[in-house]
């Protein structure tokens, strides 16, 4: 094939949440909170099995009040804070201003971690002159993370989906990137952990490579085969 773009995902592709352990003592410290450790292992758990963590373990159960916002969570700022804070009250916290610090917490740089192979496979990719979109259901503007991250360079586009009102695997998120990148959907690559979600790509005939979404030191090198698919991408001139 002739690759002229990849779209990436965010989460779970190019990076990594903090363990939601870290993310609640985070504000769990900030709050003044006096939590002990038996008692933050109890919050953390239920926290996990609740969902509650964006780009965590997706929910045992989603309640029955919580169904349809959870089912469009990703197509604006106010559905994805109240998807996520309503799975977070699901578990009786010390303090009520909590539940809205979590969810602050969980967009600040400093909880995502890029995996280790994501600035090389992005820096290769813009050698050979390929156009790089990231293409993610989300509710807030991740660009800071990739500014943070010195990654910003080497994306040509962002497409979010509360930006555009619809959300992964509908077939207009990945027409929009590639459109934002001048190339044609046969000519790209899309690149996530989520089959469901990130498959609708070939719906528009581009070409979809899977990754497993685990923790950033379980997962050193998968997105290296990314540059194996393109044995024909342009080259820079």
């Amino acid at each position: 094939m002739t690759a002229k773009g990849v779209l990436f995902d965010f989460s779970g592709t190019l990076f990594r949440i903090e363990s939601a352990e870290s993310w609640l003592r985070t504000v769990l410290e900030r709050s003044g909170a006096a939590v002990p450790d038996e008692e933050v292992v109890r919050y953390t758990r239920g926290l996990e099995e609740a969902g509650a963590l964006p780009g965590g373990a997706p929910p045992l159960t989603v309640p029955p009040h919580l169904e349809e916002v959870w089912a469009v969570r990703d197509r604006s700022a106010e559905l994805h804070r109240a998807a996520f804070t309503g799975m977070a009250r699901q578990v009786p916290l010390p303090r009520p201003e909590l539940y809205d610090a979590l969810y602050d917490r969980h967009m600040e740089p400093a909880a995502w971690r890029p995996y280790p192979d994501a600035p090389e496979v992005l820096g290769e990719l813009r050698r050979r002159g390929v156009r790089i979109a990231v293409v993610s259901n989300i509710g807030w503007d991740l660009r800071p993370i990739f500014r943070a991250h010195d990654l910003d360079p080497l994306v040509d586009a962002y497409v979010l989906s509360y930006e555009h009102g619809v959300q992964k695997p509908d077939p207009r998120l990945f027409r929009a990137a590639c459109d934002a990148l001048g190339v044609d959907p046969g000519d790209a690559v899309m690149v996530g952990d989520d089959r469901r979600a990130d498959a609708g790509a070939a719906a528009l005939g581009c070409r979809v490579h899977l990754v497993d979404h685990l923790p950033v030191d379980r997962r050193p090198d998968a997105l290296r085969a990314v540059l194996g698919l393109l044995p024909d991408a342009a080259t820079a001139p």
